[in-house]
């Protein structure tokens, strides 16, 4: 056992990313099932359908699984009241002050973590009273981090500043990229993409093909002046780029960003479009897998590569 195997009860190090419109009941409960951490995505659900998952979730696995909460969402008072009354006991926070919600969430029994992209946002998420944190490098899909730190270079600059557990994210997928992360300081992974592209996940057929056609340098992370994010390059990342060389106020990028573009993208398949939000290790990714098989490649990979290491040239 290391200290997130034991912090969450679970038998890997993993976690799987609590992505908007990706993630539901079926993934969560199948990544627990299959050994990690499975987490709702509650940033693309009303409250009354996060209750739905969570309900469907405690029904689908009897090991632990959590929810991930995007701070600014609107009816976050609600969101928090519906995991407390449905008992959910561990919380993944982020986009927001982890102040806000950490004490009351763990006076309700509940298990904290907080994403972050830097070392002193780390520290304030420590200073909360966090049980944990997850720092996400540049790699990563979906929101990100301005300052643009990678995940190798995050990793061990967190953790020479922090004590709590310490959950390395952002272009990780295989057994590999787990195990130097972990070299690197992590007491374990998160991983989004890679289970982005399973049959589980909630994604639209059409976004999950995409995504395992996505080559090097398919991504890139724009928006900064909103929310930056990392997204495939089609007909609406060029639109935005192309919007960008006539020098737009906010209230331009965010007229043409408009609503439900995400939604749009990635669970209704407009692939023009909406908003394609995948990380950068999507260039890795082959071919839809079952959460299963994912998590027993990753887990053989990781302990091959541990047991081979002393055979290894350097």
């Amino acid at each position: 056992m290391n200290r997130i195997t034991q912090l969450f009860n679970i038998k890997y190090p993993i976690v799987q990313g609590g992505m908007i419109w990706n993630s539901g009941y079926k993934l969560a409960s199948a990544v627990s099932n299959a050994g990690g951490l499975g987490l709702i995505g509650a940033g693309s659900m009303y409250p009354d359908v996060l209750r739905e998952h969570i309900q469907k979730c405690k029904k689908a696995t009897d090991k632990p699984f959590g929810v991930n909460v995007p701070m600014l969402y609107p009816n976050i008072e609600e969101i928090i009241q519906i995991i407390i009354e449905e008992g959910v006991k561990v919380v993944f926070t982020s986009a927001g002050n982890p102040k806000t919600w950490t004490s009351h969430l763990k006076d309700n029994g509940i298990t904290v973590v907080h994403v972050v992209s830097s070392s002193k946002f780390a520290l304030k998420a420590q200073e909360a009273g966090v049980d944990a944190v997850v720092a996400e490098g540049f790699e990563a899909g979906g929101h990100n981090g301005r300052e643009e730190t990678t995940t190798f270079t995050l990793i061990p600059m967190v953790k020479e500043n922090i004590s709590v557990p310490l959950i390395a994210a952002g272009g990780i997928a295989t057994g590999k990229g787990m195990l130097a992360a972990m070299i690197l300081g992590a007491d374990g992974v998160q991983m989004g993409s890679r289970f982005a592209a399973s049959f589980e996940s909630s994604a639209h057929e059409n976004f999950k093909k995409t995504i395992v056609d996505v080559k090097e340098g398919d991504t890139q992370l724009t928006l900064k002046e909103l929310a930056p994010v990392r997204l495939i390059k089609n007909k609406f990342f060029n639109d935005v780029q192309e919007l960008y060389s006539k020098c737009p106020t906010n209230e331009d990028l965010q007229n043409l960003l408009g609503k439900r573009r995400a939604k749009r993208g990635m669970f209704e398949g407009d692939l023009l479009e909406g908003e394609l939000e995948i990380g950068q290790i999507a260039g890795l990714i082959h071919e839809i897998k079952t959460v299963k098989d994912i998590v027993d490649v990753v887990i053989s990979e990781f302990e091959y590569t541990v047991k081979n290491i002393p055979n290894m040239q350097f």
